[in-house]
C-alpha cells in the first residue's frame, strides 16, 4: 500500500500538548480545470485525455450518430466501440451538440464561458469565423480562455487550412525518407507518432498557458501543428543537416552515430538489441565477449568514431561471436554487467512483463458495455498529485443531459442541440 501524505499538528491546552498525525488530502493536479474538447482522431483527443488523467473535467463535444471519427476506426471493435477510440478517450464526458442551431449554440457558449481550455482541430479559419469560433473571437468573448488549435499545418503559412493526418505529417517532415532498411521504400513509423507527440506538446503548452494565466489573468492561443511536432523529432538528424549539411541515410536498426547500437541474433535465431554508446562500455563489452585479444586489440575499434568508420568490418565479427550463445543468455549476462541490452518482445510480452506490472502500466476502468476497459497508463508519475483513472471512454452522447443541466439548460432539450455538418 502506498504511504499516504500527512502533516503534524499540535493541539491541547497548556501542559497538555498532543502531536496528532492528520492525513493530507491532495487534490488532483488539474482539479477545477474544465476542458471543452471539440476534436477528433488522435492528437486532440490524446491531449485531452492526458489533461483528464491529471484531474481536469474534460467535456468531449461530438456529432450525433457518428461522433469522433475514431469511433469507426476498426477492426478490432469491442462491442460497438473501436479499440482505437478506447485508447485516447478515458476520463471524459461526451455531449452531442448542433452548434449551428440556436439551442446548440447557446449550450456551447455556456460551456465555453465556464471553461478554462478549449481544444479544437478545425483547420478552416473561415468556417470558424462564420461560427465565431476563431481564436480572435473566442479570446475577445472569453479573455481567460486558453484556446488550443491542433491542425495538420497550423493556422498560418502556405499550407494553412489543408487537412492533415499522421502519415501526411511524417511525409512532410522527412521522417519517412530515412525510416527502414537501405534500399527499402519510404516507411511510415507504424503508430501515429506525429499525432502523439503533437498531443503531448499541446498538453505541455496548455499547462504553461494556464500557469501564465495565473500571473497575467489572461488566456492565449496555442497554434499547434502535426508537421511542426514531427519536425522536432528529427532531433540529431535535423541538427546533422542544419549544422553539418549532412542528409540521413537509411540505417534500419543501426545508428548513424553510435556503433554497436543495433539488432543482433543469438544461436537460437532469436533477436536482441544492444547499445554500446561509450568507449568505457565498449571495453567492458569486449571483456564479456572474451574478445580482448581480437576486437579489443584492434586499433580500428578503439573509439566510437573509429568504430563508425570501420562498421562494416566490426559488425560481422560481432555477430559471429554473438551466435555462440542463445539470445536470452547474452541479454542476461550483458545486463548483469550493466551493458544496455534487451530481447525483442512481442506486444503481448511487453504489456504483461514484470516491469510493466510493477509500474502499473495497465489500468482498468469499469465500462457500461465492456464490463472493463483496459488502457495503457499515463506515463507522468507525480508523487503528490498522481494521475487517476475515473471514467471510461464515454459512449456517444452519454453525458448530454447531465452536462446541459450543469450549464442551466433543462433536461429534454438535447434533441435540439446536436452537432451539424451543414457548414463546411
Amino acid at each position: 500500500m502506498r504511504p499516504q501524505p500527512f502533516f503534524l499538528t499540535v493541539r491541547g491546552g497548556l501542559g497538555t500538548l498532543e502531536a496528532v498525525v492528520v492525513p493530507l488530502v491532495m487534490k488532483a493536479a488539474l482539479d477545477s480545470i474544465r476542458v471543452v474538447e471539440l476534436t477528433e482522431a488522435l492528437a486532440g483527443p490524446y491531449c485531452a485525455m492526458l489533461l483528464g488523467d491529471l484531474g481536469a473535467d474534460v467535456i468531449k463535444v461530438e456529432r450525433p450518430g457518428v461522433g469522433d471519427q475514431a469511433r469507426r476506426w476498426g477492426p478490432p471493435y469491442c462491442g460497438s466501440e473501436s479499440a482505437y477510440f478506447l485508447a485516447a478517450n478515458r476520463n471524459k464526458r461526451s455531449i452531442v451538440l448542433d452548434y449551428d442551431q440556436p439551442h446548440g449554440r447557446e449550450a456551447l457558449e455556456r460551456l465555453l464561458a465556464r471553461a478554462d481550455v478549449f481544444l479544437i482541430n478545425q483547420p478552416n479559419l473561415e468556417s470558424l469565423r462564420r461560427r465565431s469560433l476563431d481564436p480572435e473571437s473566442l479570446l475577445a468573448r472569453f479573455p481567460r480562455l486558453v484556446v488550443c488549435s491542433i491542425t495538420g499545418y497550423g493556422l498560418r503559412g502556405p499550407n494553412a487550412g489543408q487537412a492533415g493526418y499522421d502519415i501526411i505529417a511524417q511525409a512532410e517532415a522527412g521522417i519517412m525518407s530515412f525510416t527502414g532498411e537501405a534500399g527499402d521504400l519510404p516507411m511510415r513509423y507504424p503508430t501515429a507518432l506525429a499525432d502523439l507527440i503533437c498531443g503531448v506538446c499541446a498538453a505541455t503548452g496548455i499547462l504553461a498557458a494556464l500557469l501564465a494565466r495565473e500571473r497575467s489573468g489572461r488566456g492565449q492561443l496555442l497554434d499547434m501543428a502535426l508537421v511542426d511536432s514531427q519536425l522536432t523529432l528529427l532531433a540529431n538528424i535535423g541538427s546533422n543537416y542544419l549544422n553539418a549539411g549532412l542528409l540521413p541515410e537509411k540505417w534500419g536498426n543501426a545508428h548513424p552515430s553510435i556503433v554497436p547500437y543495433q539488432l543482433f541474433q543469438g544461436r537460437d535465431e532469436r533477436y536482441f538489441v544492444l547499445g554500446v554508446a561509450t568507449d568505457s562500455l565498449w571495453r567492458r563489452f569486449v571483456g564479456i565477449l572474451a574478445a580482448e585479444d581480437t576486437l579489443g586489440s584492434d586499433p580500428r575499434f578503439d573509439t566510437n568514431p573509429l568504430r563508425i568508420e570501420h562498421r562494416e568490418a566490426l559488425i560481422p565479427r560481432l555477430q559471429a561471436i554473438l551466435r555462440e550463445r542463445d539470445a536470452e543468455a547474452w541479454v542476461r549476462v550483458l545486463k548483469e554487467a550493466a551493458i544496455p541490452a534487451a530481447m525483442i518482445r512481442n506486444v503481448d510480452e511487453a504489456l504483461s512483463s514484470e516491469q510493466a506490472i510493477a509500474r502499473g502500466l495497465i489500468v482498468e476502468v469499469e465500462h457500461p458495455l465492456l464490463g472493463v476497459a483496459r488502457s495503457i497508463a499515463n506515463p507522468m508519475r507525480l508523487s503528490g498529485t498522481p494521475a487517476s483513472y475515473r471514467l471510461p471512454p464515454p459512449l456517444l452522447g452519454e453525458h448530454t443531459e447531465e452536462i446541459l443541466q450543469e450549464v442551466g439548460l433543462g433536461a429534454g432539450i438535447s434533441s435540439g442541440v446536436h452537432f451539424s455538418e451543414k457548414v463546411p
